[in-house]
């Protein structure tokens, strides 16, 4: 295995310098199971489970190994399992709020990408408060979004819903796209560059493992159908894993997600709902909420439709998320 085709360069032998003398070796974290991990040296895929050390060093959960870390291992010929002892710094991270902890705490879901799929299903609405929330999470980790309307062939009208998208999607790609038909992902083909990485991200339903499987050009990933009921898919994807596509693109599916609980207590929302901030500049109060303080300009905006009500309570719901990250869970 060349390692340069999961992406090592010299900016990442650089910051692995310090481990080379202690007899480590470089991998790239290509399936977290939970208990261990499927990582990738020179020598091939082993299982890598936590050193002592990195374990007990790692006091918070955003300090562990995530699909697509590059990472020191310490690997002995003729024995089934290797020893993981650090994780290289990140470049860009995919994170949300961990659940069931007293403190809001960073779950960071996979890292090193360069890009992120953000796929909706359009046998149905798409959910526009859904979209910015994902758009949200994906730029404040420093990645690229681009927001891909599959299930085109389930649509009559793929170009107004393009259009709707694209409206609240700021400066994202929107690309519609089909699994099923031949040529139906040749939208996407800008970003299936060698050595480039890109996460899929959506609820379960949405076609992510079946994109994959085309890109892939094999059924490496279970697909079923959705449920006739309600229109929601079945989990299918168990576990984060990359996978190395013809091509030399680097994939990674995610399980479904019911729901995104945002991680970002520092990152500003201007960037996403850039009309509220061109508002609020005719602010009475620089410090103004926007929420009671008389002058307001973004209030006024909201109520001459100037900026649509629903975009608005989705500013305020994701920002008082963002606010929430900053503050003990619990008391």
């Amino acid at each position: 295995m060349d390692l340069a085709d999961l992406g090592w360069n010299d900016e990442w032998a650089a910051k692995f310098a310090p481990h080379t003398a202690a007899g480590l070796e470089p991998a790239r974290v290509t399936a977290d199971f939970g208990r261990g991990y499927g990582v990738t040296t020179a020598g091939g895929e082993v299982f890598a489970e936590l050193a002592g050390k990195l374990r007990h060093d790692s006091a918070k959960r955003a300090g562990l190994p995530v699909v697509g870390d590059w990472v020191a291992v310490r690997v002995k010929p003729g024995e089934p399992r290797s020893q993981l002892h650090a994780v290289l710094p990140r470049r860009t991270k995919l994170s949300r709020q961990a659940a069931g902890h007293r403190r809001a705490e960073e779950q960071v879901l996979a890292a090193n990408l360069d890009t992120v799929f953000i796929v909706a299903g359009l046998d149905g609405e798409v959910n526009k408060r859904w979209v910015e929330r994902y758009l949200f999470a994906v730029k404040t980790g420093g990645i690229a979004p681009v927001v891909v309307l599959n299930k085109a062939d389930l649509h009559a009208d793929n170009a107004t819903a393009l259009a709707e998208v694209k409206s609240i999607a700021g400066d994202a790609e929107v690309v519609v796209t089909t699994a099923i038909e031949r040529g139906g992902l040749k939208s996407l083909r800008p970003w299936l560059r060698r050595g480039h990485t890109i996460a899929l991200l959506g609820s379960s339903g949405v076609g992510k493992s079946s994109i994959i499987n085309r890109l892939l050009r094999d059924e490496v990933q279970a697909t079923q159908e959705v449920r006739e009921s309600d229109s929601k898919g079945r989990h299918t994807t168990t576990h984060r894993e990359l996978f190395l596509a013809p091509g030399g693109v680097l994939l990674v599916d995610t399980p479904g997600m019911r729901e995104l609980q945002l991680w970002a207590p520092d990152a500003p929302l201007s960037e996403l709902f850039p009309e509220i901030g061109a508002a609020a500049a005719g602010c009475k109060f620089r410090d103004c909420s926007h929420t009671a303080e008389p002058g307001c300009g973004v209030k006024a905006a909201v109520g001459s439709g100037a900026i649509d009500s629903k975009r608005f309570e989705s500013y305020l719901k994701l920002r008082s998320e963002r606010e929430a990250a900053r503050k003990p869970r619990y008391g």
